[in-house]
């Protein structure tokens, strides 16, 4: 670390860890427990004369550090006997009864000491991390606000209020410590907290005008003041300068700054200085500036990427604008300028001269550099582009000097397209031609005979793979070449006998893409023998390289397509997804789980997501915290922007809503009701908690290594096309789940006095908002089957297609509207009473009939076997196990509104009979709708019945299914067991699921049993 920032630590940490125990406060969002440790050097600090209380706590931190919470509270009791006053011991104790679940015990009592402001550091240090792990940071702030009103020249206690501000991200208020820190202890870093408090309350403005004429403007004046005044002592001071002027939009003001006696403290980064320059260079469209800057840096590094870019657009800006230099003097402020073609040309063929003289290894940037040059001057139509050479001489050249490095294809692919189509086969012939190879095996095919001839060898198949001669090839030509990849492939293993667990095997990348081509026969032919084979491959693959994550994505990809979840969540889990990895890569498993069926999986895997998002409000404001200690003020506007980013994921969305589904079809009136499980989840169905106009697709859809041909990629229209698909979608599944919020406050029966206060207040009006999302419900679907009608096709390594189809072509989604349609004519039931409704109970018992043969329709549509072996090969059917699970959903759906039927129906019968008794009426007969439900719940049980003995008899035929009867002809021992593993893995993995459907379906037709009016 530069000493600048060193020091500016340094200056901060002075003030803010005089006590460890008080510096506990600003640790690491993960270091919440007390350590004793911690207590021990507090009281080391204080010198020989020990706190008395330092010693009776010091029992407590250590039960509370070891986990014994009980033991915690017990010996606080025991000291608050003796000592009532000592405020530390019951703040210790709240936070043992914090750690057992009692949270309003905990609460009560830490209030109890904050209301006394306390100024001890232990009470003060205890009550903040009691806040922290009640989520409540807002409370700290008060709680060091009184104290810095007591004790108002404590560095110490405004330094902690002013971190409380910035963890509730008041910057306002931070701004205001700040200075009064600076007041009390005139050091710089206290000064320049408040003026990047001042700079983020312009960020946060909702009012951009505000920013650019006041809390900007502000900022600078302060910055300008210590300029003046010579007291700019640090890079960070000089860092936040510049991002004040850039947002304000001065960049001839802030070239003045990198270019002058501040820019030198700017010392930190590599280039730092020219990097700013190059920048600002670019936005001020100063191309002659730019283009002799960048010549001036390839020169010093020939090999720095970032420049090339940089040199070539500024050219092109200066041949648009027919620049020429001044008769005169100097080009330019950066010196010569490059405006001709020519005279790039030339740069660049003399740093490539440069390195062929060199004995060293050469560099690949100016190789790169050329082809690029070609690239944008054919793009240009530029007659120049001759005088470099024939791209595909040049690119031979490349691989002839890097083809033994795995990055020569990526270099190269990104210039394909530089080789006309009747070049691709004479140009891959020729790289061969460049590859050593040994003598030929006994299977006819030559290998490398080292590590380096391997890479060259890799390197020429992947390149025949990007130029579309893998895809070209018949079916036995695709199939000798798999045969060739894998005997590569188990030659190549030889080189990596003495390879660690974590590292992978070199020809790994062999085995990749002979499976890539059995997707590619799969996809071609339906032909589901290639898709085992090609599990068999990468379970085998894993077997000598256990870390590769290549091999363990495909899998995942794979039995998810195959209906088979039971195996990802493991293959998941070993990939060990780090952070904003949960993000980007969590649909992979999330997509799936709930959908095959397997609702634990699923509940699991919504967590994983769920866990790190729930962490990211909290652990950013400990970043935040972190960067303004350590003087990094360009990083805090990153990390509030990555905290926006995450709230407003559309993965975020997804496994909120669907966790909170899935645990009302698992749950709710199985072992809550549905009304108790919606209250615990605190769901509104007025409020949308959805950020639908600033939601974003945080997916990394590009996480499969792929070697496919230009026409094969992703494209932009894909992306837009999955986006509006997820999102309606999303949008289905959260008016679903607000429905259901809606029909449980419908079922929730309030006193007499409560009814009276809610319709009141306005909030009687239930069935309108039932109503409301009906109508937004009837809309979305209407648009999603125009989404539906579509049939886009994604690449198979690209976005998985959402759940809509399905959900629309098995009835599923338009037999749940159906339901809660009739949800809203029982409730004007309820009003109208039994005697004076006789067409509304003809069209309720109508509902009830239909929703019976909806039910019936997508039950029918189930029927088939979800495995099957015909002629010795093995056929899924995972269409019809998401099938299944629709029809549980909707069973779930249905079965609630007829739970609400009977809450509405109960009390209007008793009436009724009432009325029957007084009037001594003689007559037995139901009233229409009574009769019709009790023929609704008992089609229902018939129904339930018919699910569970169809689930049955299909556990019963998987079971039998005799797996050891699948051909493995041209296989060895070792494959035919991978593959076998492979397809025990899938049957096993249907078997559960079926399992589980069943045990729900049990579930609700036992609960369906209870439903009697």
């Amino acid at each position: 670390m530069h000493t600048h920032t060193r020091a500016y630590i340094i200056t901060v940490h002075g003030a803010l860890s005089r006590k460890s125990l008080a510096s506990r406060l600003e640790a690491p969002a993960h270091a919440c427990t007390l350590n004793v440790t911690q207590v021990n050097s507090t009281m080391a600090a204080r010198g020989h004369v020990q706190d008395p209380n330092d010693r009776r706590l010091r029992p407590i931190y250590d039960y509370l550090d070891n986990g014994n919470n009980k033991m915690a509270i017990q010996q606080a009791d025991k000291l608050l006997k003796k000592h009532k006053d000592l405020h530390c011991a019951k703040v210790l104790k709240a936070i043992g009864l914090q750690r057992t679940g009692k949270q309003d015990e905990a609460f009560t009592l830490a209030q109890e000491v904050a209301t006394l402001e306390p100024t001890d550091d232990n009470s003060l240090q205890a009550l903040t991390i009691l806040y922290r792990e009640m989520h409540r940071p807002e409370l700290v702030t008060k709680l060091y606000e009184a104290a810095v009103k007591k004790v108002p020249l404590s560095e110490e206690y405004h330094s902690h209020l002013f971190m409380a501000y910035a963890r509730v991200g008041e910057y306002k208020k931070m701004q205001q410590a700040g200075m009064a820190l600076y007041k009390i202890v005139p050091k710089n870093p206290y000064y320049f907290w408040s003026v990047m408090s001042l700079v983020m309350q312009a960020i946060s403005a909702q009012d951009e005008k505000l920013a650019q004429t006041m809390y900007l403007p502000l900022a600078e004046r302060m910055v300008e003041k210590m300029v003046r005044e010579e007291k700019i002592e640090a890079e960070a001071e000089v860092q936040l300068y510049f991002m004040i002027l850039e947002r304000l939009g001065k960049c001839v003001e802030a070239l003045d700054v990198i270019r002058g006696p501040l820019g030198e403290k700017l010392t930190s980064e590599l280039q730092s200085r020219e990097n700013k320059c190059m920048m600002l260079y670019q936005r001020l469209q100063r191309w002659p500036e730019c283009n002799s800057l960048a010549h001036k840096l390839l020169l010093k590094n020939p090999d720095d990427w970032q420049f090339y870019p940089c040199y070539f657009d500024s050219l092109f800006h200066l041949m648009d604008d027919s620049w020429t230099p001044p008769e005169e003097g100097e080009h330019c402020v950066e010196g010569s300028v490059h405006y001709t073609v020519a005279e790039v040309v030339r740069f660049v063929e003399e740093r490539i001269k440069g390195e062929d003289s060199k004995e060293s290894r050469p560099l690949r940037g100016p190789y790169l550099a050329r082809l690029e040059l070609i690239h944008r001057l054919r793009e240009k139509g530029c007659p120049e582009e001759s005088q470099l050479g024939e791209p595909l001489e040049l690119m031979l050249q490349f691989f002839g000097k890097f083809g033994d490095k795995p990055c020569c294809i990526t270099d190269l692919k990104l210039y394909l397209h530089l080789l006309s189509p009747d070049q691709h086969i004479q140009f891959i012939n020729r790289l061969g031609e460049a590859v050593p190879l040994g003598e030929g095996g006994e299977e006819g095919f030559a290998f490398p005979e080292d590590t380096k001839a391997l890479q060259r060898h890799l390197c020429v198949c992947q390149l025949s793979r990007a130029l579309g001669l893998h895809h070209a090839l018949d079916t036995d030509g695709k199939l000798r070449l798999i045969t060739e990849l894998k005997a590569h492939y188990h030659h190549g293993l030889q080189f990596g006998k003495t390879s660690l667990k974590t590292e992978l095997q070199f020809s790994d990348m062999y085995c990749l893409m002979a499976a890539h081509v059995y997707i590619d026969l799969w996809k071609e032919n339906g032909d589901e023998n290639m898709v085992l084979q090609c599990l068999g491959l990468l379970q085998e693959g894993l077997s000598h390289s256990p870390s590769n994550a290549q091999f363990k994505l495909l899998l995942l990809l794979l039995y998810c397509h195959l209906g088979a979840f039971e195996p990802v969540v493991d293959l998941y889990s070993s990939l060990d997804a780090k952070h904003v990895q949960h993000d980007t890569i969590g649909y992979l498993l999330t997509r799936y789980a709930e959908s095959l069926g397997q609702f634990a999986a699923a509940s699991q895997s919504c967590n994983f997501s769920l866990r790190f998002f729930h962490s990211n409000q909290k652990d950013t404001s400990e970043y935040i915290i972190q960067a303004y200690k350590y003087g990094a003020f360009e990083k805090i506007p990153e990390f509030i922007a990555l905290r926006s980013r995450l709230n407003q994921s559309l993965h975020f969305a997804q496994v909120r809503t669907e966790r909170m589904l899935l645990d009302l079809f698992l749950e709710a009136d199985i072992v809550l009701s549905l009304e108790e499980s919606v209250k615990a989840m605190g769901l509104s169905p007025e409020e949308d908690d959805i950020p639908w106009d600033s939601i974003r697709d945080n997916r990394d859809l590009t996480v499969f290594t792929s070697w496919d041909p230009k026409d094969r990629h992703l494209t932009e229209e894909h992306r837009r096309l999955s986006l509006e698909e997820e999102s309606v979608w999303l949008r289905i599944r959260s008016l679903t789940l607000r429905l259901l919020a809606s029909l449980a406050l419908l079922g929730h029966t309030p006193s007499q006095q409560n009814s009276e206060m809610a319709n009141e207040n306005g909030v009687g009006d239930k069935s309108s908002i039932l109503s409301s999302l009906l109508s937004q419900l009837d809309q979305t679907l209407q648009t999603a089957a125009q989404i539906a009608e579509k049939h886009t096709q994604y690449p198979f390594l690209g976005p998985p297609s959402t759940r809509l189809a399905p959900a629309l072509s098995s009835g599923s989604c338009q037999c749940q509207v159906a339901a809660l349609q009739l949800s809203v004519h029982l409730q004007e039931l309820e009003t109208l009473g039994l005697d004076e409704s006789s067409e509304l109970q003809t069209q309720i018992c109508n509902g009830f009939k239909s929703l019976v043969v909806q039910l019936q329709e997508i039950l029918n549509k189930c029927k088939g076997d979800l495995l099957e072996m015909k002629d010795s090969r093995l056929k899924t059917w995972p269409s019809l196990l998401e099938i299944h699970v629709f029809f549980v959903e909707t069973v779930c759906i249905v079965f609630w509104m007829a739970s609400y039927c009977a809450k509405v129906l109960r009390p209007l019968k008793a009436s009724l009979q009432k009325k029957k008794k007084k009037k001594k009426d003689t007559n037995t007969a139901l009233p229409a709708v009574v009769c019709g439900f009790q023929e609704f719940t008992g089609s229902l049980q018939e129904l339930l019945a018919q699910a569970l003995e169809h689930i049955k008899g299909q556990e019963t035929g998987m079971t039998a299914l005799k797996l050891a009867s699948f051909t493995l002809e041209g296989h060895t021992q070792e494959e035919g067991s991978f593959i076998k593993a492979a397809m025990d893995k899938v049957q096993s993995s249907y078997l559960r699921s079926l399992q589980e459907v069943g045990d729900l379906l049990k579930k609700r037709a036992e609960t369906l049993k209870n439903l009697k009016i």
